[in-house]
């Protein structure tokens, strides 16, 4: 025996019954639809530009560069104040220039401290091999070092002028005679163009200690009387004259000793 239907059967079957009669009743409408007018158009467009959803503007914005010569281009105005350059504006391209100039000029002494440099050391140093012999300079700056301008008793000269009150003339003579023997007994490259710096410096690396400290003790007198207008002990000064012979002997005394 056959359950009956649920209920759920029978309202589906109702609802497809009342779908079939809604059909065969409305009348199909015919595929030819007249064509749409202007006014028809704009209204259509004028609702959907009305839609938040599809009429909203979008605007974006692009840089670029104007030329100069571009038709139509103008030019934006300034007042009369603006034209005219103020006094920071000018100040500021005055500092521009002269820091400009101001370089140039530190760039050029620069250039030429470097080539005053090097042309110093190449005179003091640039002993290059193969050049011959070595030179012996007859003047040191303003200072004659020949042998022949000198007396044969260096210190005892110079212990004379400076108990006769002429101490310059005494240390000048102590100063000359060292370098004179440092330029032709002990062959230190020392050059006219040497100065005291010059002559320790170069004494240091050839001389024995003792007597590069000799040296630099007597160009330390000299230096103090030359340019610090100042006259050194007299007991310094004798000292100086003692000791000149032992630390710096001439030629024809090492030449004896050796013999």
């Amino acid at each position: 025996m056959r359950s009956p239907p649920s209920l759920l059967a029978v309202a589906r079957c109702a609802m497809a019954a009342a779908l079939g009669a809604a059909c065969a009743v409305v009348p199909v409408a015919p595929c030819h639809a007249a064509p749409l007018t202007a006014q028809q158009v704009q209204l259509a467009a004028s609702a959907v530009q009305a839609d938040p959803l599809l009429g909203s503007k979008h605007m974006e914005r692009k840089l670029r560069w104007r030329p100069d010569d571009e038709p139509g281009a103008t030019k934006p105005k300034k007042d009369r104040k603006q034209a005219e350059p103020s006094w920071l504006e000018g100040l500021g391209e005055w500092l521009a220039d002269s820091g400009r100039l101001l370089m140039w000029l530190l760039g050029a002494t620069g250039v030429a401290f470097v080539l005053v440099g090097v042309r110093r050391w190449v005179l003091l140093h640039g002993e290059f091999a193969g050049r011959g012999p070595m030179v012996f300079p007859s003047h040191v700056r303003d200072l004659d070092i020949r042998p022949e301008s000198l007396p044969d008793d260096i210190a005892g000269t110079a212990r004379t002028l400076w108990t006769r009150g002429e101490q310059r003339a005494c240390l000048s003579l102590l100063y000359r005679g060292a370098v004179s023997r440092l330029v032709h007994r002990f062959a230190v490259p020392i050059v006219a163009a040497s100065t005291e710096g010059d002559c320790v410096s170069l004494a240091r690396r050839t001389l024995p200690a003792e007597s590069s400290d000799f040296f630099e003790s007597l160009v330390k007198a000299w230096l103090l009387l030359v340019y610090g207008a100042r006259a050194p002990d007299t007991a310094l000064v004798m000292s100086l004259c003692n000791a000149f012979d032992a630390c710096l002997p001439s030629p024809a005394r090492a030449e004896a000793g050796a013999a």
